[in-house]
Parts: structure tokens; C-alpha cells; sequence
């Protein structure tokens, strides 16, 4: 799900006020139970609804100190209280545990969406063609598309090399990324997002053709340099990766010399924009800060 998360949670419960709390640690959404609740049962007492459905859950085996947390949200009366919220999984599988005709809807949508991804394991690329045809009703041009596509192939054997270069765990492609990242924009990949005013939203679907061009060239020189030196482990291969990210940074300096202005921009793709008129920071029961967003 690549668009709006609010704009979906209220779209899947009829445009009712759905309270979302963004958690920028994470960078995933945790939602009002009650909220979810009190939608789909319609009960007066949603509550009491909710209090009743987690004792079920918990004897059904569903790990609710996992999957459900509690954060401070802002009630009808301005104040705000301690509810219990769950991410995007934990809130489907609340979902599907109310027998109500309200929740059927959403469910039939679960149940296309399983059948979506049965379909692309046995043909990958009714993906492939998933994903060009969504980028082209969300405005991209086929030029646009072409590199974006190509991206994704060549991002593929970068991981690649890194993989015979003794990477192997997420958290340490990640860490590569970044370095590439900064070298050349002097953000990390989550700066550069809050930067563009992204959450979710994935930053090369965000950029303009320079910038992306830019972002391939640093992982294109990333990638035979690493193939060429064959660094082994996190340590050498971040030497390699700033050595990427700095070919794309002196290109990168040439172009604004000549054009006069920055071409890491705060521009977007997005047709909405996040809305903040409200923040409070409150420590989680994992100790994170989460902001509320209404």
C-alpha cells in the first residue's frame, strides 16, 4: 500500500474519523483500536466491544502484548488518555475477528489482494505490469517509468555484489545505502524523505529525472567498484560505498554550478500533503516516541 495511509484507513471505514498515530522511529502507522472498533461493530459501547474481542483473541493464541500497544491520543473532549492501538497487520487481524456485516467489505478487499500475490508467484510479472500500469495513473510519464523500472533491475545487482562481498543482513544494506546517500545529498535516505515530506511513500518514486539519475549513478559506480576491489565485510564495503556516493556528489556539484540552484529538492510527486495541526510526543510501552496526527 504505497499511498496515503490515512486517506486509506478512513476510506476502508467509510470516511469515520480513524485516530493515526505516525511512529517516525519506525516509520509505520499504529491505529485506534477503539477507533476500528467502534466502526465496524457499530456498538454503543465500543469499549466494552473491544474489551470483550481482546480476552477472546488472547484465548485464541493472538499475542496482544506483541501486537498491541498504548499510546496517548486525543479524545471528543480535548484530553488526552491512554488507548490501545495496533499497526496495519494487528489492525486486519482485528478486523477479521468481528462478525460484522460492516467488516465484510474490507475483508473481500484482503481476500483480492491474497489472491493478487497467489497470481504473481506463478507469473511475476503480472507485478511487473501491476506496477507500470499504477505508475502511470498516478501521472508518471513511460520516460520516467523506463528509468524507474531500470532502477529497480540495476539496485538488484548491487545487492548482489554486496551479498558476494560478505553482506548479508537488511540492517547492513541499509547502513550502505545510507552512506551512499549522504555522500552525495548529505542526507540519509529517512532525511531525505522527511525532507521531500514523505512517509511511507518511497523516495525514487519522489524524485525528478536528475535526481534519480544522480541516485543511480552513485550505486552504478557503487556497485563495479565493490565488484572490482571485492571489499569483504561492513567496514571495507562502506569505504567503497562513499567512494560511489562521491562520484554522484562531484557530478552533482558540476550541475548547480552551471544551473545555479540545488537539485536535491523538496519537491513530491505526492497529490496530498500531511496536515500536523496537532503533535504530542509520548514514550510508547517500547520506549519509542510516536507524534499524533489528526
Amino acid at each position: 500500500m504505497d499511498e496515503n495511509k490515512m486517506q486509506l484507513i478512513n476510506k476502508l471505514f467509510n470516511n469515520e474519523t480513524i485516530r493515526t498515530i505516525w511512529d517516525k522511529e519506525e516509520e509505520k502507522y499504529y491505529i485506534s483500536i477503539i477507533d476500528i472498533v467502534g466502526a465496524i461493530s457499530k456498538s454503543n459501547r465500543p469499549r466494552k466491544y473491544w474489551s470483550d474481542l481482546k480476552n477472546n483473541l488472547i484465548k485464541d493464541g493472538f499475542e496482544v502484548s506483541e501486537k498491541i500497544g498504548q499510546l496517548k491520543l486525543k479524545s471528543q473532549d480535548g484530553k488526552y488518555r491512554m488507548t490501545d492501538v495496533t499497526d496495519i497487520e494487528g489492525m486486519f487481524r482485528i478486523i477479521e475477528s468481528i462478525p460484522s456485516k460492516n467488516a465484510e467489505p474490507i475483508k473481500q478487499w484482503l481476500a483480492h489482494l491474497g489472491k493478487e500475490k497467489i497470481d504473481e508467484t506463478f507469473d511475476p510479472g503480472v507485478a511487473l505490469q501491476r506496477a507500470i500500469d499504477l505508475y502511470r495513473t498516478k501521472g508518471y510519464d513511460e520516460e520516467w517509468i523506463a528509468k524507474r523500472i531500470k532502477s529497480i533491475q540495476e539496485r538488484k545487482k548491487l545487492t548482489d555484489v554486496w551479498k558476494e562481498n560478505g553482506i548479508k543482513d537488511n540492517m547492513e544494506y541499509a547502513i550502505l545505502t545510507n552512506e551512499i546517500y549522504k555522500e552525495w545529498s548529505g542526507m540519509t535516505a529517512k532525511e531525505y524523505k522527511q525532507y521531500k515530506g514523505l512517509r511511507k511513500e518511497n523516495l525514487r518514486d519522489n524524485m525528478d529525472n536528475i535526481e534519480l539519475i544522480l541516485t543511480d549513478l552513485s550505486e552504478e559506480a557503487t556497485k563495479r567498484l565493490a565488484a572490482k576491489q571485492k571489499p569483504n565485510g561492513l567496514k571495507e564495503n562502506i569505504k567503497v560505498a562513499k567512494m560511489g556516493g562521491h562520484t554522484a556528489k562531484v557530478a552533482r556539484e558540476d550541475i548547480e554550478k552551471n544551473l545555479g540552484e540545488s537539485v536535491v529538492t523538496k519537491t513530491n510527486k505526492l497529490n496530498y500533503k500531511y496536515i500536523e495541526e496537532n503533535k504530542y510526543i509520548q514514550e510508547n510501552t517500547q520506549g519509542k516516541k510516536s507524534e499524533l496526527v489528526e
